[in-house]
C-alpha cells in the first residue's frame, strides 16, 4: 500500500464503486492525526468518499454529509472526525464552532470544501480532489502528504 501513494496519483473511475475502492485504499494508508483535504464540485462525490473512507476504517457505514452541523465525530479505534466547510463564510464562524478541536493526533480528520478555511489545516496534508458530476465518469487527484 505504501507504494501506491508515495506520489501524487490520478484515476478515473466509472462509476460509485470505483470510487468506493479508490477511497478504501486511501484509508488502508491512512493513520492516527492524519488529515485528509477533500475538493470538488457539488456532486462530484466527496460524501462517497468520505463514507467509503469510514466504512473502510471502522467496518459499519455511518457517513453522513455533516453540511449543516459542519462536523461529525465517529467514534472507533481511531476515531473519525469528518468536516464539511461549505457554508463556513467568515473566520469568527471557526472560532465559534471549535472546528479546529477537530485536528488531533489521536483522530483521523477528513474535511469537506476545505479550501474555505485552508488555515486550519496543517501543511502535511493529503488532498483529494474529485472532479465530476451526476452520471459523469469521476477523475480522483490524490496527493499524499510530504
Amino acid at each position: 500500500m505504501g507504494d501506491l501513494f508515495g506520489a501524487p496519483l490520478a484515476r478515473t473511475c466509472s462509476n460509485e464503486r470505483e470510487l468506493e475502492r479508490i477511497a478504501a485504499d486511501v484509508a488502508a494508508a491512512l493513520r492516527p492525526g492524519d488529515v485528509v483535504a477533500i475538493s470538488g464540485p457539488l456532486g462530484s462525490g466527496k460524501t462517497t468518499f468520505v463514507r467509503a473512507t469510514v466504512r473502510s476504517l471502522h467496518r459499519r457505514d455511518e457517513g453522513t454529509s455533516p453540511t449543516f452541523t459542519f462536523r461529525h465525530r465517529y467514534e472507533g479505534n481511531p476515531p473519525i472526525e469528518h468536516l464539511d466547510f461549505y457554508r463556513i463564510g467568515e473566520d469568527d464562524d471557526i472560532a465559534e464552532l471549535g472546528l479546529e478541536e477537530a485536528f488531533t493526533p489521536e483522530a483521523i480528520t477528513l474535511v469537506e470544501w476545505w479550501r474555505n478555511a485552508a488555515y486550519l489545516l496543517p501543511a502535511r496534508r493529503w488532498e483529494v480532489h474529485i472532479e465530476g458530476s451526476g452520471e459523469a465518469p469521476r477523475t480522483i487527484s490524490i496527493t499524499p502528504p510530504r
